[in-house]
């Protein structure tokens, strides 16, 4: 990576490296675009925002909002009747480099819910989106009833290796000195690790993920209950288990 792509992704808080993005969006080379407003997909029965809750599904990188209905998770969802307004919110990698991505998921998506009389959002986010999701209730508390994180990014591996080697996200927590420019990750684990994290989020992953060791320390901080495991991998088959696990033990409490 050179110098100048590598001064661009820190300003835009990524600390990544070329493998690690590699690694996220299951190719190579890749470049940094110019972000834009996300691409946003609404799914509801009765005119926008008409039901009391509100889910927010945040896709992986390079993942298109299209994609959670094509893996069924809108089906399922509206199999069950649940009264639940979705809209598909395409924060991608770019706006993670931009550094607005909380803000723009919190201009576009959450606060026009909230005006329009939303009593109740949940983010499910996988991967990236996983990531979003648990930031987003970091850094702005009280805003999010509720989290589903399947798969989440939470990091570099050097961030994991720091962690286990300060005695866990709780002595780390303690021990670390915030910095202006910290990213994402760094604080969602300060806040996992300081023990008063709301609302916690479920949990679930693939038991080859490549990733897992990651999410097995964030299923320390977690009661059994909200952690919940399928085989497969970091892709959508792992995944739409996982969802349907979801649903099927109530773990989106809404009424049906």
């Amino acid at each position: 990576m050179n110098a100048t792509r590598r001064r661009v992704l820190r300003q835009g808080g990524l600390a990544l490296s070329s493998t690690g993005l590699a690694g996220l969006a299951g190719c190579g080379a890749w470049a940094v675009p110019q972000a834009g407003p996300m691409e946003l997909l609404h799914l509801d029965d009765s005119g926008p925002y008409a039901a009391p809750t509100l889910l927010v599904m945040l896709p992986g990188a390079y993942s298109a909002p299209q994609e959670f209905v094509d893996e069924g998770f809108v089906r399922a969802l509206r199999q069950r009747r649940m009264p639940v307004d979705v809209v598909i919110a395409g924060a991608r990698i770019e706006h993670y480099v931009e550094g607005r991505v909380l803000e723009r998921l919190r201009e576009q998506v959450i606060a026009p819910a909230r005006a329009r009389g939303v009593r109740s959002v949940w983010l499910l986010g996988i991967s990236l989106g996983g990531l979003f999701a648990l930031a987003y209730a970091a850094r702005h508390p009280g805003e999010i009833s509720g989290l589903i994180t399947l798969a989440p990014y939470l990091g570099r591996r050097t961030l994991y290796a720091e962690i286990v080697a300060a005695g866990g996200p709780a002595a780390w927590a303690r021990g670390r000195k915030a910095q202006a420019d910290d990213q994402l990750e760094h604080d969602v684990w300060a806040w996992l690790g300081s023990g008063s994290a709301t609302p916690l989020p479920t949990l679930g992953y693939g038991l080859e993920d490549r990733f897992a060791e990651s999410h097995r320390l964030l299923a320390s901080l977690l009661p059994a209950t909200q952690v919940i495991t399928a085989a497969g991998g970091h892709d959508w088959p792992a995944w739409r288990a996982l969802w349907l696990q979801c649903l099927e033990r109530h773990l989106l409490p809404v009424g049906g």
